[in-house]
């Protein structure tokens, strides 16, 4: 297995522990999609999308029409995302993902977890080097897996995986456009879709290090404005077996 698959596999589920934070976050992308690309799903790959991503997590179908309809209000939010990086405790980089309506009070909190957990806010681009922006595609497709592999070799794909309910591929982040279309004009059933930022290297710490680092991941997950967190803080072997 590839070094993204094993990533994803270790990370899988841990950056949003709540349900309630998590419809809120997803709420807050759809809303994204839909004033970025219109409230018809057929026409808005990427809003399509999302709603496949929700559902797959439980989010009840209201709450997906809500949010729909909220992001089409004249008064609706005008959220952008937004990245911020920084260091954690023991020199840990960090790439944080926003979804906001307000960058002043968000930068604001986001300096205040570093600040409180023995970290710093960092300038653009400090540490997004440290980190491989890539998208994921999971979908299901009646096609010979060899045949489909060396397809997708073409759209960009480094890493392809066949599993018991369908394929799983990585791709640069710029490949995620390509792939999408790809897919819907094949009629393939995309599961999933989204973008992940795996540390091209990772730190070991030890116990200490560690609560000390997951301490600054628990503030940040605890906020509104955060969709995702990322960090180069190497999983622990007990961190894996408790994803599995």
């Amino acid at each position: 297995m590839g070094r993204a698959f094993e990533y994803r596999k270790a990370r899988k589920m841990k950056r949003w522990g709540h349900m309630a934070r998590t419809f809120t976050k997803i709420g807050k992308e759809i809303e994204i999609a839909v004033k970025a690309g219109g409230a018809d799903p057929s026409g808005n790959t990427r809003l399509r999308i999302l709603i496949q991503n929700a559902k797959a997590e439980n989010m009840p179908k209201e709450n997906i029409e809500r949010a729909i309809k909220r992001a089409t209000e004249k008064d609706a939010a005008d959220y952008k995302e937004v990245v911020y990086e920084g260091y954690g405790p023991r020199g840990i980089a960090f790439l944080v993902e926003t979804a906001t309506d307000n960058t002043n009070r968000t930068v604001a909190n986001i300096r205040m977890h570093f600040n409180k957990c023995g970290g710093a806010l960092g300038n653009s681009g400090s540490v997004g080097f440290m980190f491989e922006h890539k998208c994921i595609f999971k979908f299901k497709a009646e096609a010979d897996p060899e045949e489909l592999e060396l397809e997708m070799i073409d759209l960009g794909v480094d890493e392809f995986y066949t599993e018991e309910d369908g394929f799983t591929v990585y791709a640069p982040y710029d490949s995620f456009g390509a792939i999408q279309k790809w897919l819907d004009d094949k009629k393939y059933e995309i599961i999933s879709g989204e973008g992940v930022r795996i540390p091209t290297d990772t730190k070991e710490l030890d116990k200490e290090g560690r609560e000390s680092v997951e301490r600054l991941v628990e503030h940040l997950e605890e906020d509104d404005d955060v969709v995702n967190v990322y960090h180069n803080m190497a999983e622990s072997e007990e961190d894996t077996e408790n994803e599995e």
